[in-house]
């Protein structure tokens, strides 16, 4: 997972053009969409939505999604889940202190924002994203 979630931080600007081409396709699809049901399309579009970011990008599926911002590097693949900005354990080298042989999500997220359009975007505070065990607890008991 780790070598194709390195591939699309160092091909952001490339995912990026992909989807700002693909966008307008989806637009101009609405009137069938609106047509077929937004609800009725929900979860399967959910479940590749889920499959694909999972393999491109390592995605938690949080619900905040900041892979625009953040140079196509998912903040929640961060042990300690900090979404804004590196926590002081990296290391020289741009590894995690807690995992030794990853690199530091952000260190990437820097890597790949520095080649995106608005490489300013990283700067931007990123709302906290559910963890896994939080988005199970609401579904469990209605709060998190």
């Amino acid at each position: 997972m780790n070598k194709i979630r390195q591939w699309s931080v160092t091909h952001s600007r490339k995912l990026e053009t992909v989807y700002r081409k693909f966008e307008p396709v989806l637009m101009k699809l609405h009137p069938l969409f609106k047509r077929l049901g937004y609800g009725r399309l929900e979860k399967p579009v959910r479940v590749f939505e889920k499959v694909m970011k999972g393999l491109m990008f390592d995605c938690q599926m949080c619900g905040k999604c900041a892979l625009s911002s953040t140079g196509m590097s998912c903040p929640m693949n961060c042990p300690k889940s900090i979404r804004n900005g590196p926590c002081g354990g990296v290391r020289l080298d741009g590894y995690c202190e807690i995992k030794p042989e990853m690199r530091c999500v952000w260190v990437e997220a820097w890597r790949g924002s520095q080649q995106m359009r608005n490489a300013q975007a990283i700067q931007q505070v990123q709302p906290p994203g559910q963890s896994c065990a939080q988005r199970q607890l609401f579904v469990l008991t209605g709060s998190a």
